[in-house]
């Protein structure tokens, strides 16, 4: 019995090369073009964790340790393949542990550390089976953004890429009875070199370490690499020269960018998903895992890039492109092929989209298609308003739960959304200069925002006034500015109907609200003026034109200024309070 357990491990050892060989082979003559890598990558993985399992049943041995590793290399690397990193270290440490106790060094209670394993073993082929194992690790570490790890063992990688060299340059004799491996160690550590020096870069980029950024991506533009790679280190030197003040230098590292890889340049992979494989069984792809790096070289969807040249066309008087932009921005995301793109997270709820596209619609003057997208937000919202709102100011150190502070925000965004249609569809009455339907819906507008009320700590729940807002209360700031606009469009329809106390009122409401409103401002001193209040009326117009007024920018379109009601002639205005004040 014990000559047969003595002789069972070589005969076992001859079985399962073959095996190991044949899985490689298998994986080596596959359909390249095969849409479904990621099946046959798990199908191969199930197939050599069996055969592990086989090998790793019987006790350490150094006389099969070389073949052993090899196997927990092509593992190691099917699970790399398939992004599951903790798989592979834990598969790595635990192999770790086996060879120390071939050597017989005790195993330390934590990972030891590679310079210990590498100098444990004497053995020069399972020296370099080891060497392999430390690439694993040098590939989990780097799809893992653990940089401090990678240059922690600078030292053994760089004794690695030496060794790759030697490799590279001595002939190789693979005999039937040489384990096969995956991928070659070499082309690995090519890789691995490339990989780390352009997560290295963008780490040093986004921490303003421009400099030593170039510098790192610089070298790894001299190493042999996929053309996206290549094209990915000319696109982020030339983010580096940018921040240097380099334009120049920059435009040409942009330009050879695009010209070697004009199709995909801009494009990585989510962190999240995951990665589709390429012919190399562990492409550059699952090693640029960097949130940073996916960051900067990453670009918005196009709806998100529509949306964005939309607005910025309307608020630089570019209207009518803008209105072009808005529809075609609606009509993508009604349409089949982009209806998941609605709910895209870089993108405004499509309720706020159909107001900013009538706004657009109504300063292109086409009020009648401004009220019907803005009936259609009303038909969507109506329903779903709260019959009073209270925010609250939070307790410092308190988080309220997500579930309620989610609620309150869907609250509060309901009601701004059906208030800001019914603002928007007075200012379409005003343009149409139907004054009593303009009163109507900025008072049902005026109507809504009274519901809500502000607590503040320890306080009971109160009207808002404009002395609540601050920067951090972005509700009541939008709040306050709803309010005075749509006090102000009645307040100036009243003008128009020549209900001149109405008027006042309103308007005077108006700039308690929302001080920087120059229509309420500019007709307050009208009515004055009508009023034979003259004196006040032109200290009411210096104070509007001294205001101050803030980009409109961080402001929702549909809450800028309405440009289409009546306008008052500055030039009249400031000729009347010449008259007023000769000298």
């Amino acid at each position: 019995m014990a000559t047969k357990r003595q002789q069972s491990p070589s005969k076992l050892s001859d079985r399962w090369i073959q095996e190991n060989n044949e899985f490689v082979s298998k994986w080596k003559n596959r359909d390249v073009s095969s849409r479904d890598q990621n099946h046959s990558i798990s199908l191969l993985s199930s197939d050599f964790h069996k055969l592990l399992r086989k090998m790793q049943g019987l006790p350490p041995l150094e006389d099969d340790a070389q073949l052993e590793l090899c196997v927990v290399y092509n593992v190691c690397l099917l699970s790399i393949a398939l992004s599951k990193m903790s798989e592979a270290e834990i598969l790595l440490a635990q192999t770790i542990d086996r060879v120390l106790q071939m050597t017989g060094v005790e195993p330390m209670a934590s990972s030891p550390p590679w310079s210990t394993v590498l100098t444990s073993v004497e053995n020069r082929e399972v020296s370099s089976s080891v060497q392999n194992l430390l690439c694993v690790q040098w590939a989990i570490w780097l799809a893992n953004n653990t940089l401090e790890a990678i240059e922690g063992l600078q030292g053994e990688f760089s004794s690695l890429s030496t060794r790759v060299q030697d490799m590279t340059s001595e002939p190789r004799h693979i005999s039937s009875n040489t384990p096969l491996l995956l991928m070659e160690p070499r082309n690995l550590v090519e890789l691995l070199q490339m990989c780390t020096l352009i997560t290295q870069g963008a780490e040093r980029l986004n921490e303003g370490r421009s400099s030593e950024a170039l510098t790192c991506l610089q070298a790894a533009s001299s190493l042999p690499a996929p053309r996206t790679l290549l094209a990915h280190t000319h696109l982020l030197s030339g983010s580096c020269l940018v921040q240097t003040g380099r334009p120049q230098m920059a435009l040409q590292c942009f330009r050879k960018a695009v010209e070697i890889d004009f199709r995909c340049t801009l494009m990585l992979p989510s962190t999240t998903e995951p990665v589709k494989t390429s012919e190399q069984l562990v492409s550059w792809s699952v090693l640029l895992r960097s949130p940073t790096l996916h960051s900067l070289l990453s670009v918005p969807p196009a709806l998100c890039v529509l949306h964005s040249l939309a607005q910025k066309c309307v608020l630089h008087s570019r209207v009518f492109e803008g209105v072009e932009h808005y529809l075609d921005l609606l009509a993508a995301i009604h349409s089949e092929e982009h209806a998941v793109c609605s709910g895209d997270s870089h993108l405004p709820r499509l309720p706020e989209l159909y107001l900013e596209a009538g706004t657009s619609l109504l300063m292109a003057k086409r009020p009648v298609d401004c009220l019907t997208l803005s009936d259609e937000v009303i038909a969507t919202t109506a329903e779903l308003l709260p019959e009073r709102l209270v925010l609250e100011e939070p307790e410092e150190g308190v988080e309220s739960p997500a579930t309620s502070a989610e609620g309150e925000q869907d609250q509060v965004a309901m009601l701004f959304w059906t208030g800001a249609a019914y603002l928007l569809q007075g200012h379409c009455y005003c343009h149409m200069q139907d004054w009593k339907q303009a009163v109507t819906h900025y008072t049902r507008c005026i109507n809504l925002l009274v519901k809500v009320r502000f607590k503040e700590k320890g306080g009971q729940p109160q009207v808002p006034t404009a002395d609540m807002v601050n920067e951090k209360r972005t509700d009541l700031q939008i709040l306050q500015r709803m309010k005075g606009l749509s006090l102000a469009g009645r307040g100036i329809s009243f003008v128009q109907m020549d209900q001149l106390q109405f008027a006042l009122r309103d308007l005077q409401l108006s700039l308690q609200a929302f001080a920087e409103c120059v229509g309420a401002g500019l007709w307050y001193g009208e009515v004055l003026w009508r009023l034979n209040r003259r004196r006040e009326a032109a200290a009411i117009w210096e104070k509007t034109w001294n205001i101050s007024i803030p980009s409109g920018e961080n402001v929702p379109l549909y809450l800028q200024e309405s440009q289409s009601g009546p306008m008052l002639d500055s030039a009249e205005i400031r000729l009347r309070m010449r008259e007023l004040d000769p000298t």
